[in-house]
Parts: structure tokens; sequence; C-alpha cells
């Protein structure tokens, strides 16, 4: 009885230590002092050796492609890094849960900062929520999009081309292009492209303490509440006039900005990564470049080799075993949270047949996991490949001569992210093609 009862106390206090420890991360960001705390089998995750992943990753794959973790105060969590394994994950609704019930329970936040949408949802909620979103994202819809991109980015490569000295690639155009590219898909005012940035941001930034991530999402939400109130007033002609138009109360105003959020949050931070880190695969392949420029059928397969190969998207969101559950022959106990290592599968040797690194002539295999997999796949996996298969030929062609304004190994890539990216890219663009001369550095 004794025994009982002393273990029963003891796993009491370590859940709530647990829960006073996530609270804290949730509270102030992820400091120094508490990164410390954290296993590095976990931080390997959101770390990169440029534009690879950290060589652990790899040895983890080998050893054992499904590994538990312990964390701080008992608590364990699982870590995939193989190809099959994350798919089997990924793909089963069934097995595994990504509702944000259960970071709320944990971290101690409450039900109302959830950020609603598709991301942190589970059937039946995500299945009614993605059928009102899907018609939205055919082919069919976006198309009507394509000559606005076309617009966006030769109207930030003509700024690039009238800046004098060396340009940040990253805030002169990957920035910009999705950013305005969704504010023309929701449907909302050209002038918050400022807001859209930072808010996206944000939420991503895991040493930005209060304003980060939860801070940014609730930030997001009350923003979007007011684009919801004023579209249920007057609905436009991008997608948050058309739900309101088709499905009018049956889609009320708190999902309706979760659905934005998720449409903000999915396509802005992620493309924006991947035409940052694409473009520095450029200046180290030019005669990727030229390729580009004189083959108007290498972009798609240059688009699906940088998704594959950046995987900008380095964890899925976290899921939680729904019942003691096996997978590779590993048995997850039920509760428990899994993460799974995108960038790490997609260099899985079982998917590619070399060490994954970036290849021009590789055909990349279909079903990578750059979109990730299953339900919670990426609903606007084709509108990034538009822009992506846009924006990479027209910059190429605009800036044959584009190369880099600082040593290689001055390149700030971030650190410790779930996104993964590169602050700056300062580049020398060169004389634009298109006839608008550059100014000579100093």
């Amino acid at each position: 009885m004794g025994c009982t009862l002393s273990t029963t106390f003891r796993s009491r206090i370590t859940a709530r230590l647990g829960r006073t420890y996530l609270a804290r991360i949730q509270r102030h960001g992820l400091g120094s002092s508490t990164v410390r705390l954290l296993p590095e089998d976990l931080l390997m995750l959101l770390r990169r050796d440029g534009l690879d992943p950290v060589r652990r990753v790899a040895a983890t794959r080998a050893k054992a492609p499904v590994s538990r973790v312990s964390l701080p105060f008992g608590m364990d969590a699982w870590v995939v890094t193989g190809y099959e394994e994350s798919k089997a994950v990924l793909g089963s609704a069934d097995g595994f849960s990504t509702d944000f019930a259960h970071l709320a329970g944990n971290a101690g936040i409450g039900a109302e900062q959830s950020p609603g949408g598709l991301g942190f949802s589970d059937p039946p909620v995500h299945t009614r929520l993605r059928r009102i979103l899907t018609p939205e994202f055919t082919m069919r819809r976006l198309r009507r999009l394509t000559p606005r991109i076309e617009a966006i980015v030769e109207e930030r490569l003509d700024a690039m081309a009238a800046a004098p000295g060396p340009v940040d690639l990253v805030h002169a155009f990957a920035l910009p292009v999705p950013s305005l590219t969704i504010c023309e898909l929701l449907g909302v005012p050209y002038g918050d492209r400022e807001d859209f940035q930072r808010l996206a941001m944000d939420r991503f930034d895991l040493f930005g303490g209060t304003s980060a991530p939860f801070g940014a999402m609730s930030a997001s939400l009350d923003y979007f509440r007011g684009v919801v109130r004023a579209q249920r007033r007057s609905p436009g002609d991008g997608l948050l006039g058309m739900i309101v138009r088709e499905h009018g109360d049956s889609v009320d105003d708190e999902e309706l900005a979760g659905l934005a959020d998720g449409v903000l949050t999915g396509g802005f931070e992620t493309t924006a990564s991947t035409i940052a880190l694409g473009s520095l695969v450029l200046l180290r392949n030019p005669e990727v470049a030229e390729r580009l420029r004189s083959d108007e059928t290498a972009a798609a397969p240059f688009v699906e080799e940088v998704l594959r190969y950046v995987s900008a998207v380095q964890t899925a969101f976290p899921r939680f075993a729904r019942r003691d559950i096996e997978i590779a022959g590993v048995t997850i106990p039920a509760g428990d949270m899994v993460l799974c290592s995108l960038s790490g599968a997609n260099r899985d040797p079982s998917y590619v047949t070399d060490d994954g690194g970036f290849d021009p002539g590789r055909t990349t295999p279909a079903g990578h996991l750059a979109f990730g997999h299953g339900i919670h796949r990426c609903i606007g996996a084709e509108l990034a490949r538009m822009e992506l298969r846009v924006a990479f030929p027209a910059l190429a062609r605009r800036f044959p001569a584009m190369r880099l304004a600082v040593r290689p190994q001055d390149l700030a890539f971030r650190k410790l992210s779930i996104v993964y990216g590169v602050e700056s890219l300062p580049v020398l663009p060169g004389r634009s093609a298109g006839g608008v001369p550059r100014a000579t550095a100093s």
C-alpha cells in the first residue's frame, strides 16, 4: 500500500511539474535556460547544418526510425525520422490526434486560445471544414490567381532592379510574394501585408517570449475576426467572401477566422522560406539557373526537388496517440506525443537512393513529405507550387548574373525553428535582363 501511494504521489508531482514546465515555455518562449533542459534527440528536429539536417538525424534514423525521447519531469515523447514510419503516423487519423486540446491541457492554455482551422482539429470537425475549403483550392479556382502571382513577382523584381547596392532577397522578394498572394486569395486589404508577415512569423519564433507562438495565434485570430465581420457585411471575391456566399451561417465567425488563420500560417512563412532557400540553391548551382532560363519544362521538376531537399517545415504538427499503437514494431502508448521529422524523412535512403542532397538531375520520387501526408496534408500545396514555379524562373531570367553579396559562411540561418529559413540573403542582382541598369555596389 505504501509503495502504491508513493508511486501515485510521485506520478502526480511529475505531471504537475511537467505542466508547469510547458506553461513556462508558453509564457516566456524557449530561452537558453529552457533549451538546456531539452534533450538533443528532440532539439535535433529543429536544427540544421546549412541546408542539411544535422547528422544526428540520420544516425538516429539508421538506429531506430521510431525512438522514445525522455523529456523533463519524466514525460515521454516519440521522434519519428524514417520515411515510411512518418507516413504511417501522418496517415493514421484514427490512430493519432492533432486536436489542440492535447496541447492546451498539457501547457495550461485555455481552450479560447485554440487557433482552430484544419491543423489542430480531428474528424468530424476537420472533415467538415476541409470539405468547405477544398473547392477553393482546386486548380480551376486557383488559376484565377495566376495573372496576379505573375504581376506580384514582376513588381518585386522591378523593385530589386531599381534598388541601389546589395538587396536582401528575403525581404525584397521571398516574403512579399506569398504575403501579397495570400492577401489576394483571402480577399483582405492590400495594406495589411505588413501585419500578415509579422503575425505569421511570430508564431514560429520559439525564442519570442509572450508574443510567440500562442500570443501570435491570438493576435492573428483577433485580426481575422475583424476581417470576417467585414466579409459578412459585404462578401468580396476572395476565399472568405466565397465561403460566406456559399455557406452562410453554417460556418460561424470563429471557424471562418480559424480557417483564414490556417491559410496564413500554412501558406506564408513556409512558401517564403522555400523561395529564399531555393534561391540560395540557384546561386550555388548556376547551371540549374541557366536551365530555368532556357527550358520552360525545367521549373516543375526543380520545384519538386527543392521542396524535398529544403523541407522548410522541419517537423509536422504534434500527434497524440489515441490508443496504444504500433509503428514499425514499436508500441507507442496512448496519450504520448509523436513528432515526425519531415526533413529527416525526405532524406531517408529508403525513399531517395543517395544521401538525399540536392541533385539537379534527379526525378524526385512521388510522395515527398514537404507538404505532410494524410488528412492533414497541406491544402494549399498546389498554390505554393504555382508561386514557386513562377518565382524561380522569373528570378533566374531577370538576373542572370546574380550572386551573393556576402561570404556563404556569413549567412545567418535560423538556429532552432519549426519552419527553417535564412534570416537574410544579401545579393548583388547584377544588370537586369529586363533592361533596368543596376547601380554599382560600393
